[in-house]
């Protein structure tokens, strides 16, 4: 897959020679020579990846990574630092400054397109993400401002059939995460349980595949979307390599520095933290979008989805389909008497009501101002009328108790019942029935059940 690369070096030879690597692999690469020019770059063409050299004149790499991560345009950009070989005060600073990973000078080929192969996968999952909540902020589902989380306290899984080199890592782990080992787990199948944050796994291991481990979490859907961290020994770059094809999220090479490893996971949760919040924030739009807001029963949209295919289902032999209409009665006058925040409180314990007394697989939905309609799959006439008069009942028994006011409201409602005549019944003709049925109990009194005509 293709990517758009930002490489920012102050020696144009390196410039030209990551250049000519990332171009040679069909990569799209633009440069920068220090990083004030990054920052304004960076944001300004949001590239999908950083390479950022540590030293540079004026504003260094670091400096650059924090105000890169600090900003929410860009925050999002994976920033690979650019080091010099074996220099671990450098690597630590980096990832302390917000960085995604580093690569040591001269730049391997292999862990060069390897890290970047692995970072474009995770800019593209972002990308979606962010896409598809900038969507739900403009049509108002989604709330502006980021929720921060924390990195600490993780359930980290560590995969190592070495015991003395698991309770290593466990042990420096301990400190800010809870870890747990193959041994305190029991086996591996504990790493396919939910709860887990983060999986470290040692590409050492030799009482089973690692590299098929790799690829069997990112393919279950219990764990396809958890972070994982691979273990790799200092001559097992091809291994380390694979690993981060089949889709691990970063390597770290033995001996493990203990400051180094709790770097990269924080890293790494702090990505996972990222997409979840996305994530959530995404679950939370597509309700919103099909509920409303005052009752918390289902909107309109959703009715008329769920409807038009169960009447599809009815039209073609499948079991019928009934649809309850439901109007509280008088309801303007008690707006008029009371308020408006008395008649939504009104509105909000009919909707209570409603949904306490209609059966599990009922889809009850306000259609609008006080009315509302009850979808009721695989239901003939009948039984949806001892539905309605269920509902009725229970509304007209007990007064509703409002805030503000020193007595309760006596409240009813009347109700039509209308039930879907196959072959080529339609939402609308459907809806209508009822409806003419709602008006026939108005006329008759209210505070009772019409059926449609027959």
């Amino acid at each position: 897959m293709s990517a758009r690369v930002l490489v920012v070096d102050d020696i144009e030879a390196n410039r030209r020679l990551l250049q000519a690597k990332l171009s040679h692999e069909y990569y799209q690469v633009l440069t920068a020579t220090n990083g004030q020019e990054a920052v304004d770059l960076a944001k300004s063409e949001l590239p999908d990846i950083i390479l950022l050299d540590v030293m540079m004149p004026g504003m260094d790499g670091f400096e650059a990574c924090r105000i890169l991560k600090a900003e929410p345009t860009t925050e999002h950009i994976p920033i690979v630092m650019l080091t010099a070989l074996g220099d671990r005060a450098d690597r630590l600073n980096g990832l302390r400054n917000g960085a995604d990973d580093f690569l040591t000078k001269p730049v391997d080929d292999f862990s060069l397109m390897s890290r970047i192969r692995a970072l474009t996968k995770y800019k593209n999952v972002v990308d979606e993400l962010r896409q598809r909540n900038e969507s739900g902020r403009r049509i108002g589902v989604i709330e502006a401002g980021e929720e921060k989380g924390r990195t600490e306290g993780a359930r980290i899984f560590i995969i190592d059939d070495n015991p003395r080199q698991a309770r290593r890592l466990s042990a420096t782990l301990s400190d800010s995460h809870n870890p747990m080992t193959i041994q305190e787990s029991g086996g591996l199948g504990e790493a396919s349980k939910t709860g887990v944050d983060l999986l470290v796994i040692s590409l050492s291991a030799t009482t089973f595949d690692p590299l098929r481990l790799c690829a069997h979490f990112r393919s279950s859907a219990s764990t396809k979307d958890l972070p994982m961290l691979v273990i790799a020994d200092v001559d097992d770059e091809q291994k380390a390599v694979r690993a981060l094809d089949l889709g691990a999220s970063d390597v770290i090479v033995r001996p493990v520095d203990d400051e180094e490893l709790e770097a990269r996971v924080r890293t790494q949760l702090r990505k996972k933290l990222y997409v979840d919040m996305m994530r959530k924030r995404l679950d939370q739009s597509m309700a919103m979008a099909v509920t409303d807001q005052l009752t918390g029963l289902h909107n309109r949209r959703y009715m008329t989805t769920q409807l038009d295919q169960h009447l599809k289902r009815a039209n073609t032999g499948h079991d019928h389909v009934s649809v309850l209409v439901a109007d509280v009665d008088r309801f303007k006058s008690v707006n008029d008497s009371y308020g408006h925040d008395v008649g939504d409180e009104v509105l909000q314990e009919f909707s209570k009501r409603l949904t306490e007394n209609v059966r599990p697989g009922d889809i009850a939905c306000r259609f609008g101002g006080e009315e509302f309609v009850v979808v009721m799959p695989g239901t003939r006439g009948d039984m949806a009328c001892q539905v309605a008069e269920r509902v009725r009942r229970e509304v007209a028994a007990m007064p509703f108790r409002v805030q503000g006011l020193n007595k309760p409201l006596d409240i009813t409602v009347s109700l039509g019942v209308s039930t879907s005549v196959p072959p080529d019944d339609t939402q609308d003709a459907l809806i209508k029935r009822a409806d003419e049925a709602l008006y026939r109990a108005k006329q008759s009194g209210r505070n009772r059940v019409e059926a449609e005509a027959a």
